[in-house]
């Protein structure tokens, strides 16, 4: 692309995730993402080759060697870039992602989300690696609780981390609330919440009686 006949975006700031299955190399995108990138939502299928070239001609080469250590390493990033959308403006980008694991704790992917920071890049450039270091936080944050919602469903319904996860993405898509903010919610119920003696009475037994209990083998559960 000629950056010459670029424009830089003017729309406002706006986030969206994305997951990445090493199986196939298969990506998924949110709609904020696909829109970030001048898509309709399920107008187009994202690959590698697609996302790529949607980086800035200056970003190309750094985002490729990251996208290279994230496809054979499976490792964590963040990334600060700038993309171009099909109506060839700029958006300067924060992109922070985390391994996928299965329920054997084995990498499957990665999973993280975009977040579009051109108006406070131009407002004031401090702002962007103020961002960033944000964004990598906030990341870690909502990690935290949507893993100790996992955990309790996992407990509770006896299940894999990934049917675990399917369960609150999908009350998360049906209620039309984010990700983090139902995992809070049903987290912070959960510690109000008095269970019956028989339950409680069931999980101390549980805990104490945890070392007489044979190995799990993988797959035996969920």
């Amino acid at each position: 692309m000629d950056s010459d006949e670029l424009l830089v975006s003017n729309a406002p700031p706006q986030g969206g995730s994305f997951r990445f299955y090493l199986d196939g190399e298969r990506w998924e995108w949110s709609d904020p993402v696909a829109r970030m990138h001048g898509y309709q939502p399920g107008e187009i299928t994202p690959t590698t080759e697609l996302l790529l070239s949607h980086k800035h001609p200056d970003d190309k080469a750094q985002i490729a060697a990251l996208f290279d250590k994230m496809i054979h390493a499976g490792e964590p990033f963040s990334s600060k870039h700038r993309i171009i959308d099909t109506d060839r403006r700029i958006h300067h980008v924060i992109v922070v992602g985390d391994r996928l694991l299965d329920e054997n704790d084995k990498v499957i992917g990665t999973y993280g989300y975009y977040i579009d920071v051109t108006e406070s890049l131009e407002t004031d450039p401090r702002e962007f690696n103020e961002a960033l270091t944000e964004a990598v936080a906030e990341f870690g944050k909502s990690r935290a609780v949507i893993e100790q919602a996992k955990g309790a469903l996992m407990l509770v319904y006896g299940i894999s981390s990934e049917r675990a996860f399917g369960i609150l993405t999908w009350r998360s898509q049906q209620t039309n609330t984010k990700l983090r903010t139902l995992a809070e919610r049903f987290v912070a119920a959960l510690t109000e919440t008095a269970f019956p003696e028989s339950f409680r009475a069931r999980f101390d037994h549980l805990l104490l009686t945890a070392h007489q209990h044979p190995d799990t083998q993988p797959g035996e559960r969920g």
